[in-house]
């Protein structure tokens, strides 16, 4: 009789645990922003911009250059308040550019800022794209292949196309299904 009760209760939960088996699927964020243009455009502007400071920065890093080489080969015609004002300014045009680096591309600076907001809107709809593909298909969890070491999976559970279907407004393909091939009459 404890047998039998032990084999029951082994069974409920093992029945209790197939019932309640989380369906997984598979996304891969970086696909979906590359296939969007909105973000392709929001991008291109952000590069834009950053080019555009880096060639700030060129500018000032040749000036700092000239300056410096042109103080060095003066240095011994220079006296007194002119040696001191021109080391002043080779020294300020260093601070500058140590600055305009620190403030533009370091890691707290303008860059990495412009990143992060760049994608919290696209991240937001990704979200809300994925949870209506996870109640669409009955999932419990979806893992993004960028965040995350998936080392395998299979095809059927890459959601990625269905999420880009719901964010690009387009229609689902149809699933294809391996049926046999019928035999033609003749």
């Amino acid at each position: 009789m404890k047998n039998f009760k032990i084999a029951v209760i082994f069974g409920l939960f093992l029945l209790f645990g197939f019932t309640n088996a989380q369906k997984i699927g598979v996304i891969d964020t970086r696909a979906i922003l590359d296939k969007m243009p909105q973000y392709k455009e929001a991008e291109a502007r952000l590069n834009a911009q950053i080019d555009t400071w880096k060639s700030e920065l060129l500018a000032i890093q040749t000036e700092y250059a000239k300056k410096k080489s042109a103080l060095d080969n003066e240095r011994v015609l220079l006296v007194g308040d002119q040696l001191k004002q021109r080391e002043k300014e080779v020294a300020d045009l260093d601070k500058n550019i140590k600055t305009t680096t620190s403030l533009r591309f370091g890691n707290n600076g303008e860059v990495s800022q412009l990143k992060k907001n760049l994608a919290v809107p696209f991240e937001e709809q990704i979200h809300n794209a994925v949870m209506t593909v996870s109640e669409k298909n009955g999932l419990g969890t979806i893992i993004d292949k960028k965040d995350s070491n998936v080392l395998y999976h299979e095809k059927k559970f890459d959601y990625t196309e269905k999420v880009l279907d719901i964010l690009l407004n387009r229609t689902p393909e149809p699933e294809k299904k391996d049926s046999p091939t019928k035999k033609s009459k003749r």
